[in-house]
């Protein structure tokens, strides 16, 4: 026997682990994106909104596992209070000190931030800005009208002559490169202090259209990678009289102290006024941010808590959970050792205890098996007999039953185990001659008895031989074995013998006088007919005309006593029963009895190997019973046929008549058994015959409706599979 050894749930420690750790590097993050106003914006509400979604599905986990806990505890389970009273502890022990440590934090976080945004310091900050700016208005406007002067120089010189003119300038200047052009942007003339530099630098159009305009431009501009200039552009004197004005532009370098403390002073500027502008979207951020460490916090301790307490409480939950199954009988259970201590000690003996009385209890069921290996064979026995086999207490209450006699009693006797033979007939009425014969049996002295027992069941009739005898004296003295067989076939085909044999016998010995009889009454009518007067003439006639008409009565029941007593031999072919059925209904249809005949043939029937002559008799023989049982002039009878899967056809004759008696209905394919006042009683056991002779079989009901139907069933042929035939209609005449 396998063992079963406890095995605990695993509470999800590293999933827990790995969401902490997110939870946590997610919190840095936050702490550092609120260093560059670019980071906060673009990752702090993303960040934000991943931390909640962990702390919500890390509090959902909570909520169900404390949920479980709460259920636990109103069913009792062992350790639940224990649990219950170990998180409530590590939820007071954490939130205490949290709760100080988040107040006091977020206070002097508000504090912190409120002391970077001192009036007196952003003044200064103004201050310095404002001076920066003053100084730097004062050199432009020394280099604009230095510029200037520099342009009115050029007066009247010709565009040939201004390259030396321009080097004489810049010279006597501290321009780093002088350009001179036309109003529409060519360059005349250019002198530049770096050799590297071959083309000048070029105002924009902005700059020329300002310059149409009459104003002068000045400025800082980047002049390709060399660094910060003063760019000065000014309107120049044309070279000579009716000339075109032009341009002088004038680059001073401006020197790196200069621009790294413009750069400086801006740069700090702009990084104070970023500040003060997210001053309060900073004192949210590190609120939301010390408020998500807050709820980690308790939740972490409440998890732990769980942890903890589980691995606490799990080695005395097994011990219980042990102890339940040895006191249900379950001695394969083992308790997982955890741990070396005195709870380990208790669980090594525990295993002990169990091992050793499972050892027992094995030894005692093998010998048990050993008796019930017996009892089971010939039980195994019992029930795959064909014979019915009943086991009766001394008080006449039932033991047991096999399959075949709840088979052949037609009840369920299974269910009646432990029942006296009275309430067995109460509730099963058709059982009652076949209790009596036991009871009488019962009553006598022990022995040996046979006898048997017609069983009446609706539409059926059984006949059973039983056998009885007292079952020897064991620990269930005074018990009753009754044996029982269905003998109903071997009957029943005896009896068919017996009246094959008497029916061949009639027919032979009736039959070699009727005809000389007959012959004997025609020749007398024939012979005296014309020598006697009209009154002993008629008489004559009358007396002659009845011999033989009683002599033809006799030939049809002889003529029917040889055809149930024959065995004649089948010529078969494939047939098509409802080609055959039509031409036998051609016979019937425009008779004087006025009889309605309705077919339901289905399409497609299969063929049947049969006796086209045979099949021809037994349905004269259904069709002529059913006239007879409707004398109505207007009869309705039906014809219908339809296929039985897998193997079978079913041709169906039914009438509207009175039905078929009930006390006879289990006797009605028995030769001489009739309700007609002149019927012989032979025409449905002749269909009964040639059904079996076709290897079909015949059934008789009275549908709800009224009426009668006799149902015949056939086999296929077996050459008729996956053949089609052409659909028949239903059709009234």
């Amino acid at each position: 026997m396998a063992l079963a050894t406890l095995k605990h749930p695993r509470f999800g420690l590293a999933p827990m682990a790995a969401l902490l750790a997110l939870l946590l590097g997610s919190l840095y993050l936050m702490s550092n994106v609120t260093q560059s106003s670019e980071q906060f914006s673009r990752f702090y509400l993303l960040l934000l909104a991943l931390n909640s979604v962990a702390l919500i599905a890390l509090g959902a986990l909570i909520v169900m596992n404390l949920a479980r806990l709460v259920r636990q505890y109103r069913q009792g389970v062992i350790g639940s209070r224990l649990t219950l009273r170990m998180m409530l502890l590590f939820v007071a022990l954490a939130v205490a000190p949290v709760s100080v440590v988040f107040y006091f934090s977020l206070s002097f976080l508000h504090r912190s931030i409120d002391s970077w945004f001192d009036v007196r310091i952003e003044q200064a900050l103004d201050d310095a800005l404002e001076l920066s700016r003053v100084s730097l208005d004062a050199r432009l406007s020394e280099l604009l009208n230095q510029t200037a002067r520099l342009a009115l120089e050029l007066e009247g010189a010709p565009d040939e002559a201004t390259l030396t003119a321009l080097n004489e300038l810049r010279a006597r200047s501290s321009a780093g490169e002088l350009t001179l052009f036309t109003q529409k942007g060519r360059i005349i003339a250019s002198s530049s202090s770096e050799l590297s530099s071959i083309v000048p630098d070029t105002p924009g159009e902005a700059l020329l259209l300002q310059l149409a305009k009459g104003q002068d431009y000045i400025g800082l501009d980047p002049i390709r990678d060399t660094g910060l200039y003063v760019r000065a552009v000014v309107s120049a004197p044309p070279g000579g009289a009716g000339g075109e004005r032009r341009v002088l532009q004038a680059l001073y370098p401006a020197t790196a102290r200069q621009s790294e403390l413009a750069s400086s002073v801006q740069a700090q500027f702009t990084q104070y006024k970023r500040l003060a502008y997210l001053r309060q979207p900073l004192k949210y951020t590190f609120t939301a941010t010390l408020s998500l460490v807050l709820a980690l916090s308790l939740l972490s301790a409440v998890w732990a808590a769980f942890f903890s307490t589980r691995r606490l409480v799990a080695p005395i939950r097994d011990l219980a959970e042990g102890t339940r199954a040895v006191a249900a009988g379950d001695y394969t259970l083992r308790l997982p050792l955890q741990s070396k201590d005195e709870l380990g000690f208790l669980v090594v003996s525990f295993n002990d205890m169990t091992r050793k009385i499972e050892q027992a209890r094995d030894a005692l069921n093998l010998s048990q098996q050993r008796a019930e290996g017996q009892r089971a064979y010939l039980q195994a026995l019992l029930q795959h007999l064909s014979s019915g086999v009943l086991t009766l207490d001394h008080q006449q209450h039932l033991r047991t039953a096999n399959a075949a006699a709840s088979e052949l009693l037609g009840a369920t006797l299974d269910a009646h185990a432990g029942t006296p033979l009275d309430d067995i007939a109460e509730r099963h009425p058709h059982l009652g001659a076949f209790i009596a014969t036991l009871r009488h049996h019962l009553a006598e002295p022990a022995g040996e008895w046979r006898e048997e027992v017609i069983l009446e069941e609706p539409g059926a009739r059984k006949i059973l031989l039983c056998r009885g005898t007292a079952l020897p004296a064991t620990e269930s003295e005074g018990d009753y074995l009754i044996v029982f067989d269905d003998v109903t076939a071997l009957i029943q085909a005896q009896r068919d013998a017996a009246w094959g044999e008497v029916a061949r016998r009639l027919a032979h010995e009736f039959k070699n006088p009727l005809t000389p009889i007959q012959l004997s009454a025609e020749r007398l009518r024939h012979k005296y007919l014309k020598t006697l007067d009209a009154r002993e003439g008629e008489l004559l006639d009358r007396l002659t005309h009845t011999i033989v008409q009683q002599v033809e009565v006799m030939k049809d029941m002889v003529n029917a006593f040889a055809d149930y007593a024959r065995n004649p031999l089948l010529q078969t072919r494939p047939l098509d029963l409802n080609r055959l059925i039509n031409e036998v209904l051609d016979l019937y249809r425009g008779q004087a009895s006025g009889a309605q005949f309705q077919t339901q043939l289905e399409a497609g029937l299969p063929p049947v190997e049969a006796d086209a002559g045979r099949l021809r008799q037994l349905l004269h023989n259904l069709i002529k019973n059913a006239l007879e049982a409707t004398p109505d002039s207007r009869a309705r009878i039906t014809l219908s046929t339809h296929s039985v899967p897998p193997d079978f056809v079913e041709i169906s004759v039914r009438d509207y008549g009175p039905g078929i008696p009930r006390e006879i209905m289990a006797q009605i394919f028995e030769p001489y058994v009739t309700t007609k006042p002149r019927g012989t009683g032979l025409g449905l056991a002749i269909v009964k015959k040639i059904a079996e002779e076709h290897g079909g079989a015949l059934s008789a009901e009275n549908p709800p409706d009224g009426g009668a139907r006799l149902v015949l069933r056939l086999p296929v042929s077996a050459a008729a599979h996956g053949s089609h035939h052409t659909p028949d209609k239903a059709h009234t005449v």
